[in-house]
């Protein structure tokens, strides 16, 4: 099977346009926004030794699993297997920044847009004196956070990754601290409501749930992975309510059983090149994610090249360093 270049860079559309070809599976968005290709990752994915054992661990304990390691080595995939063994349905992500505080990831409230939706109601209650039918609804202008939609009780618990935990302000894994102990927290707008049971929206698209007296408490504490690239310590009260562990440097046969899982072993010449490349530049320090890695061995594995030049310039293209690890 030789290259197939699909675009030419001439700006002129052909008589017949090309069929592009089909994504590697672990990029297919395919049905159901891309669910099908992140079971595909959990099915794929490899734990290091000792990774098992952590895991159940934590499962036992009802403690977060806390991951730490270099970027790229995996850890975020780790909660996607859990939760697809165990049937924990979709997981949910809290994407840690530099900005990111607790209160957005339990909940949000729009008071200003429940404002503009009663003056609304108000002008057209004025237009026409009948009403609209129309009531104050405070559940229409609070949504939870992946932290609290995973803190709702249910018969199984729900699954969630805070990734890059290491990210965040000084303050924050401290102020995770009650809520990881409790299980539970307030949501004041609601607890000051009329009102026992509101309504509001979770973080799962299209889902609402009802809050009783504002209040918010597990009936099953999350399964919950915190991932860190090791770029900041934590205070100890925080580590001592995770279990910890380290992730592995990724080595030759790592590396090899990775892209077997996902690409069916290693059977050429060229596959054995990129992944020794690939290595190489991790241990010179440079950031390269494993994603980027099986992007070259599935565009550039077999006889698809033969110019060597341009193989080259592909490889350096898809195994480029993201800085420094």
């Amino acid at each position: 099977m030789s290259w197939t270049p699909y675009y030419e860079g001439t700006g002129v559309p052909p008589e017949n346009p090309a069929v592009l070809p089909p994504p590697p599976p672990w990029r297919a968005a395919g049905q159901q926004g891309g669910t099908e290709a992140r079971r595909y990752s959990a099915a794929a994915y490899r734990p290091a030794p000792g990774l098992v054992d952590a895991v159940n661990a934590a499962l036992h304990l009802r403690r977060p699993l806390l991951l730490t390691g270099r970027a790229g080595s995996g850890k975020s995939t780790v909660i996607r297997q859990i939760a697809a063994e165990l049937g924990l349905g979709e997981v949910l992500h809290w994407h840690i920044t530099s900005r990111s505080t607790l209160a957005d990831a339990l909940y949000r409230y729009d008071a200003l847009g429940r404002i503009h939706a009663h003056n609304l109601r108000t002008l057209k209650a004025e237009a026409r004196p009948e009403g609209d039918g129309h009531e104050d609804d405070i559940g229409e202008f609070v949504q939870l956070g992946p932290l609290g939609t995973a803190l709702l009780p249910g018969d199984r618990p729900r699954a969630l990754l805070i990734d890059e935990i290491d990210k965040s302000d000084l303050d924050l894994p401290s102020d995770l601290l009650d809520i990881l102990e409790r299980g539970g927290f307030e949501i004041p707008e609601l607890a000051r409501h009329p009102r026992p049971v509101i309504r509001v929206r979770t973080a799962d698209k299209g889902v609402k749930r009802g809050i009783e007296q504002g209040w918010i408490q597990c009936s099953e504490f999350p399964v919950i992975v915190l991932t860190s690239n090791g770029e900041r310590d934590f205070p100890a009260p925080f580590l001592r309510r995770c279990i910890c562990f380290e992730m592995p440097p990724l080595s030759l046969e790592v590396l090899t059983d990775i892209v077997a899982a996902h690409l069916g072993g290693i059977e050429d010449g060229s596959t054995e090149i990129l992944v020794q490349a690939y290595l190489k530049k991790l241990n010179d320090g440079e950031y390269v994610a494993i994603d980027q890695l099986l992007n070259a061995v599935h565009l550039l594995r077999g006889d698809r090249f033969p110019d060597p030049d341009q193989w080259q310039r592909l490889e350096d293209l898809l195994l480029r360093g993201l800085g420094r690890g």
